[in-house]
């Protein structure tokens, strides 16, 4: 479990109002590879999503698309454990540093690769330059 001020004493503000949630209650986060520095993946969190990060040590984020949390893993088994939580300068993006486990490297993104952000601009495309490391369709059945 992380460190955290879970409530807040004597009317004091809590960690969780200090962050700038956007219109729709979410705020931005990044999550990087504590162990590389590598960026893994960009989602969303509610409070409630970040509030559960805190408490348990592990992922949880928001999906738009479901409307629900969503616990890193939860259909892959690719979990991130949560070592830390920062957030930015304007208190507007989150920052995980975590380690991805469920397959070596482990796998963040859909697609069955280590990082979301495979796609590198060249020539005026977006190509490919990592690899699959193991077939979405045996990661999600």
């Amino acid at each position: 479990m992380l460190q955290c001020n879970k409530k807040a004493e004597n009317g004091a503000m809590s960690w969780l109002d200090e962050v700038k949630w956007d219109a729709q209650g979410l705020v931005p986060v990044i999550a990087q590879e504590a162990a590389t520095g590598d960026v893994l993946m960009f989602a969303w969190m509610n409070r409630e999503a970040l509030a559960k990060t805190a408490e348990l040590g592990r992922a949880v984020y928001f999906s738009r698309s479901r409307g629900r949390l969503w616990f890193k893993g939860e259909e892959s088994g690719h979990v991130q454990t949560v070592h830390e939580i920062r957030l930015d300068c304007d208190n507007d993006v989150v920052l995980l540093k975590v380690t991805q486990l469920g397959h070596e490297p482990g796998i963040a993104c859909h697609t069955g690769r280590h990082s979301c952000f495979f796609s590198v601009l060249k020539d005026g495309a977006w190509q490919a330059v990592d690899p699959v490391l193991k077939d979405p369709e045996s990661i999600y059945k």
